[in-house]
This record gives structure tokens, sequence and C-alpha cells, in this order.
């Protein structure tokens, strides 16, 4: 009844339009490079100071010192560049990345973001993330419909804010969501799921799009 994470990651793909250059989160986000659609070629970029970075390698040929933000090991292409974390991060405050998808931990029907911090449990790091939604064209997230049971579409987040109103798509395992300044709609559902399923696990208030009640 609801998409796997790596159909969550073949939904997110079909985002990305040829040229673009596009910043992958940890987590869910990561399995979006492998479902690139044919004829898109799209330049990804990590904050630790590659552009360009290639699918991940075989088992045994990894690369110790090539690796993406998250700290797994990717492979280099011809056209890859390396730089700095303070050039990586002047790319993305420079508003040159045309689309980040990342993981969430809430979002809030206005378009809130929280995805760093638990308050209480040890934090490994910051990450990009705040820089990341604050400089980007367009924020992608990419995260299961519920935790432990709980809703993780909420009229406000309850957890730290990694920025306020810079979500613009929600793909769960349970459906598509569309946020823009008039709040958050419906727009697609997962195979077998219904619009009543969505109700049940969700907290936030949104619209259904007129062609999912259509049909």
């Amino acid at each position: 009844m609801a998409w796997t994470r790596d159909q969550m990651a073949e939904r997110a793909a079909k985002e990305l339009q040829d040229g673009f250059y596009v910043n992958l989160g940890i987590g869910i986000p990561t399995l979006v490079s492998n479902y690139i659609p044919e004829g898109v070629s799209v330049q990804l970029q990590s904050e630790n100071g590659m552009l360009g970075m290639g699918p991940f390698p075989y088992e045994g040929e990894e690369d110790a010192d090539l690796i993406n933000a998250g700290k797994q090991t990717v492979t280099a292409l011809p056209t890859t560049s390396f730089f700095s974390s303070a050039d990586s991060f002047a790319i993305i405050r420079g508003g040159h990345i045309d689309l980040s998808i990342l993981g969430a931990m809430q979002v809030a029907q206005n378009g809130d973001l929280a995805n760093w911090m638990i308050p209480g449990k040890v934090v490994k790091g910051m990450g990009g993330a705040m820089d990341l939604v604050a400089g980007v064209k367009r924020v992608v997230v990419v995260m299961e419909h519920t935790a432990k049971g709980r809703p993780k579409l909420l009229k406000a987040c309850t957890l730290p804010l990694t920025g306020t109103e810079v979500v613009d798509l929600v793909i769960t395992d349970l459906g598509v969501f569309e946020i823009d300044q008039d709040g958050m709609t419906l727009v697609e559902l997962a195979p077998g799921v219904s619009v009543a399923d969505i109700e049940q696990n969700t907290e936030a208030e949104y619209r259904v799009s007129p062609a999912l009640t259509a049909a």
C-alpha cells in the first residue's frame, strides 16, 4: 500500500531537469542518483567539495578518499570538480543550486522544515541543510509519512526549525504534496493508497487535488 524507499527516490528523480545542479541529502535522497531519467544530465553537488559525483562504487572498488556529505563512498566522473568546503557553500549560498532533495523529521503545512536535531539527542553535526534551504531555488523533501505511528506532516513543527516556509514539494511513502503560498495540496497517491489513508495519517491541513477526487 505504500512506496518503498527506492520507489520514493524514483518518484523524486522525476523532479530533475536536464542541466540542473542538484544537492542530495543524507538517507533516501542519496538513492535518487540511481534513478536519473534517461536523457537527463544533472550535476550532483556535495557540501564537502565535489561537483559532478558519479554513482556509488561496486563492492571492492571503493575509494575511501571519495565520499559525499553523508560519508558514503562515491565515484568521480571525467567532469568531476573538487574544491574546498568553503567554495562548496559559496555555490549553495550564491543561489547556484537548482534543486535540493532532503530528508526531514517534520514538515509543516506552510513549508516549515525541521530536519537537523531532536532536543536531548546527540547531534553529530548540523550539516548544510540550513544553507541549502535558504540558498537553493527549489526544495523537495522525501520522507516516511509517519514516525512510530505519529504524523510527520503537521500544522506546525514541534522540533527546532531548519528553515521557515522553504519546502516546495513533499514526497512520502503514501503520496505527494505541493506547498505554495496558499498552503499544502495532495496531488498524488501511491498505488493502493486512498485519500482516507492520507487523512488518517496527516495532522496538517491540506487540499486534495480535483484530479484525485475525480478519480
